[in-house]
């Protein structure tokens, strides 16, 4: 998971930066997360990720214009931050998932040599 909080937060640095919002956008997309899967993401952040994909790809581009290019130049500047602020939701979404997520111990019995044996229920 940790790959997706460095991707998000590498998307919110450049938004954070200088430039008009729809570049800033475009390059923070394009860059950072276009190659992540939903489905890879934590449940809680799976729609909202979708809907954003789906935002970043809804125009069918013109004269070698990528996708992603071509739906941002359609936006208005305030639904280009809106994505930018789904961005950020996003990422704080993710950073906290990730920051609260627990050690996972092996189930397979086979394992159990890893398994510190006061952690080891006895059957």
């Amino acid at each position: 998971m940790s790959y997706h909080v460095d991707r998000f937060y590498a998307a919110v640095s450049v938004l954070a930066g200088h430039g008009h919002i729809k570049q800033r956008l475009i390059n923070a997309y394009e860059d950072n997360l276009v190659a992540i899967c939903e489905d890879e993401l934590p449940i809680s952040v799976k729609q909202s990720f979708s809907d954003l994909k789906h935002l970043m790809n809804r125009v069918t581009p013109l004269n070698g214009e990528g996708t992603i290019c071509a739906s941002v130049r359609k936006m208005s500047v305030e639904e280009a931050a809106d994505c930018a602020v789904s961005v950020v939701t996003l990422y704080h979404e993710i950073s906290r998932v990730d920051a609260g997520r627990e050690a996972v111990l092996p189930l397979d019995s086979k394992d159990r040599s890893s398994v510190p044996p006061f952690l080891v229920k006895s059957n």
